[in-house]
Order: C-alpha cells, then structure tokens, then sequence
C-alpha cells in the first residue's frame, strides 16, 4: 500500500506560479510510475502529466510547456511546478501511483490504471 500526501495548492491571479508537492510514504522511485492528475467542476478528472521511475515524462497538451513534473528520490517527493497559469488550470489537482511494468512504460498509462491516490489539492486561477 502507498499513501500519498498532496500538498503547495492554493489561490493565484492568472501568469502566476504555483508549485504542488505529493509525498509519499514509502519509496517508489524505482519501482513506481507517477503521475498528476486534475478534475474540474463537472468535467471528468484528466492526466496533467506522468513520470516514470528513471525520470521519462509525459504532459497533456494544454500544460505542455508551462508546467514540469520532477521527482526527488531522496524525499520520496513528486513535485508539480506550474508557470503561465490560466483561468482554465483551475480544478482539484491529484497525485496518484501505479506499479512499473516493464511491457507498459509508464507514459503510456492510463487514468485507470493507478489505483494509489492522494487526497486533492486545490488550485483556484483568477482573471
């Protein structure tokens, strides 16, 4: 069982910069595919961006190029560095984990197949 923490979620105007932590409690930087996902009021939850255990990411188009996913190893911590932010990034942000399988790269997983997941934090963007 992994249990994940979400934490950094809050209120900014739009261009301003967030930046989400999840930490884990157990290490799962070898052995666990992670990723972000979000869900808005009324829409279904949607992936943000994945990582694998050796550090390949994955990031929907709508945040490709304003926001990163890294991972620290020796904290056992995801993080989630948001820039650019737009009315639209607003939503419930969560963190969630899988099992790594070697005949499934991490960047081909689906929002189905994580079954670890944080409680949510929640990210508000104003005009």
């Amino acid at each position: 069982q992994v249990q994940l923490v979400e934490s950094g979620g809050g209120s900014v105007q739009a261009g301003g910069s967030l930046r989400l932590s999840c930490v884990a409690s157990r290490d799962a930087s070898s052995s666990y595919c992670m990723g972000w996902f979000r869900q808005a009021p009324g829409k279904e939850r949607e992936r943000v961006a994945s990582i694998s255990s050796y550090g390949s990411t994955r990031y929907a188009d709508s945040v490709k190029g304003r926001f990163t996913t890294t991972r620290d190893n020796a904290k056992n911590t995801l993080y989630l560095q948001m820039n650019s932010l737009k009315p639209d990034d607003t939503a419930i942000y969560y963190c969630a984990a899988v099992r790594a399988s070697g005949s499934r790269p991490c960047v081909s997983r689906s929002l189905s197949d994580f079954n670890y997941w944080g409680q949510g934090t929640q990210v508000t963007v104003s005009s």
